[in-house]
């Protein structure tokens, strides 16, 4: 009997974190848009189910007397990823997603960024992970943006993060995927999900990550610094669902060139004598 294909329709390919299915592989930030209603129709275009949000710039509850994101976003409807933006410690980072898990009524499912500098926002691997093993120690599920070191990677992975987050290229850049061959290596290493985070900055970005076997994408300045950020998460949310399609189907095998014709070469028609 032949296997079944493999497939990515909706419920058939879930992505699972911290035992959790959903259907999307995007995820999707909520800063830097004009504003919650554009935030909130970009995010819905998207598709996504995982929704971040920067506790130290959005308000979620902290500021009762300004517009929330949680009335824009309902928790009913999606998945909060709470993150550490804007820190540079350890400390910083766990003091913010403590802050979180109150303003969120025990939410533990948190993603963990400790940036090096302000100028790259390069993740401090040293303090990401002491944040890292505090937090698991705490009780967190923790996602975690790091480079795109393997050896890093493993060893958040070891630490108990529930993914890793290995960055495309620096955070805002539009770069795309800088080094595949450092994030192939993530991806075979790694026994939670692989989600490229930052340095996306268009459709075939996305497509490419998800064609190399990373397992979900999360991206933010691509869609919301685009001219139309709507559009823009349409067009993210069809590469996510395109690429993830593409690795499970298996690609040909790249080749300089190929003598073998791709159509049949017997039954031709003979030439005409003469």
């Amino acid at each position: 009997m032949n296997a079944p294909l493999p497939t990515a329709e909706a419920g058939a390919d879930p992505l699972v974190i911290a035992g959790r299915a959903y259907r999307s592989r995007l995820l999707i930030g909520t800063g830097k848009y004009k504003d919650f209603d554009e935030t909130r129709r970009a995010v819905e275009a998207s598709g996504a189910e995982i929704v971040t949000v920067a506790i130290r710039r959005t308000n979620i509850g902290q500021n009762a007397n300004e517009p929330s994101l949680l009335d824009a976003l309902p928790p009913s409807k999606y998945t909060y990823l709470p993150n550490t933006a804007g820190c540079y410690t350890a400390e910083d980072a766990v003091r913010t997603l403590r802050l979180a898990r109150e303003l969120l009524d025990g939410h533990d499912l948190v993603k963990l960024e400790v940036l090096g500098d302000p100028k790259t926002l390069f993740p401090n691997v040293v303090e990401t992970i002491a944040a890292a093993e505090t937090l698991v120690r705490e009780g967190f599920k923790v996602m975690v943006y790091t480079s795109d070191d393997p050896i890093v990677a493993k060893r958040l992975e070891e630490a108990g993060c529930v993914a890793v987050m290995p960055l495309a290229s620096l955070i805002g850049s539009g770069m795309g995927i800088l080094n595949p061959w450092n994030l192939a290596l993530v991806i075979e290493n790694a026994k939670v999900p692989v989600i490229v985070d930052a340095g996306v900055g268009t459709a075939s970005d996305a497509a490419i990550a998800m064609e190399l076997g990373c397992d979900a994408v999360l991206m933010n300045t691509a869609v919301a610094q685009a001219k139309h950020p709507v559009l823009m998460a349409q067009a993210m949310r069809k590469a996510v669902e395109a690429g993830r399609e593409a690795f499970l189907a298996g690609r040909m095998p790249k080749k300089l060139y190929s003598a073998s014709p791709s159509s049949p070469a017997s039954g031709l028609i003979p030439p005409k004598a003469g």
